[in-house]
């Protein structure tokens, strides 16, 4: 046996950690926080153990938690007090999202993101206006021919996008005047960074990073979320303008077209699936790369940890040294606090 290479050499318990390739820090990670204005105490979310819905007067109260633990970044997402069409509560100076950011940026140092989509603010759950601008409701898009059926019998519809662009833009701006630190459009919407660039330029918000959903992919695994935000579609799916998880070139140029329109940090969501997007992302971009490890993630280690296949805290430390490791320079997920008490 050749001796000259022996890798163990450099796995003792004193030198192991000296040449660890990737480390893992609080700093590194991003906790998700919901504000629900619908209740007045906090509401267990059954498919994500550990997590809740905090009514906006306990919002402080919540990030404080977090905070705690050594993680210094929240994104906050609302669950509002009523739906439309179009999503007008999303914008609105008394919205839940912007009374949340007003009192945890007066009573805390956190860092505070915002997500920027309308699904949790429509009454039909899509990330945008339907096509019909006129019709009330999604109701009146289905018995006025506007929603058809596909070859299963399920119906679809038509988002339309530069009519969204519009309440996203302005939905930006009224989180950043409400003190958010960085706005996060999550709407796979085209030409969703150009929009809300230019409207926070012009409202005088130029220093307000966007941290865009560059490359997010209609995916099995964003069920729990969808439970915590009450932002699932009410018919239909989102497959005409989330991309296709079979797609890798496309996320280059999803994601080169975010960099063309002033994007700051480029997301790719969901994570662990997706560890060879976050890849190529890094490689191909001088930007912050942010992944997003997503709740059916969370969710399914949780289930195996119940039932004793798996230890959730090791699994948990893994996961997300797999993200960084694949090149995320941050980390959105629901393990942050978890794993920064214990690292």
């Amino acid at each position: 046996m050749d001796l000259t290479e022996r890798p163990r050499r450099l796995r003792s318990d004193g030198l192991g950690p000296l040449v660890s390739e990737t480390d893992l820090s609080p700093s590194d990670l991003v906790a998700p926080v919901f504000v629900d204005a619908t209740t007045d105490e906090r509401r267990p979310i059954e498919s994500m153990p550990g997590h809740e819905r905090v009514p906006v007067d306990e919002a402080v109260a919540r990030v404080e938690e977090v905070r705690e633990t050594g993680v210094e970044a929240v994104i906050l997402f609302g669950v509002p007090e009523s739906k439309d069409s179009e999503g007008s509560r999303a914008w609105p100076e008394d919205g839940v999202v912007q009374r949340a950011t007003r009192r945890i940026d007066d009573e805390t140092d956190a860092y505070v993101i915002t997500d920027v989509c309308l699904c949790e603010y429509t009454d039909h759950g899509h990330c945008g206006v339907l096509t019909s601008a006129a019709s009330e409701s999604w109701e009146e898009l289905r018995s006025d021919g506007v929603l058809e059926s596909d070859a299963s019998g399920d119906p679809h519809m038509t988002v339309d996008n530069d009519r969204t662009l519009d309440l996203l833009a302005r939905t930006a701006v009224s989180h950043a005047e409400a003190g958010a630190d960085m706005v996060a459009p999550s709407s796979m919407t085209d030409g969703m960074v150009g929009a809300i660039r230019t409207d926070l330029d012009e409202a005088g918000f130029e220093s307000t990073p966007v941290m865009s959903y560059a490359a997010k992919y209609e995916s099995a695994f964003y069920g729990p979320f969808r439970d915590a935000a009450d932002g699932a579609p009410a018919f239909g799916d989102r497959r005409h303008y989330q991309m296709d998880p079979a797609n890798a070139r496309e996320a280059t140029r999803e994601v080169a077209l975010d960099v063309e329109q002033a994007a700051d940090v480029l997301m790719v969501k969901p994570a662990l699936p997706y560890l060879d997007i976050v890849r190529r992302v890094r490689e191909g971009f001088d930007h912050p790369v942010a992944a997003y490890n997503v709740s059916g993630e969370y969710a399914m280690l949780h289930a195996a940890a119940e039932k004793g296949w798996l230890d959730l805290d090791a699994v948990a430390r893994e996961s997300l040294l797999s993200i960084k490791r694949a090149g995320a320079d941050l980390i959105l997920t629901y393990f942050a606090e978890d794993v920064a008490r214990r690292l």
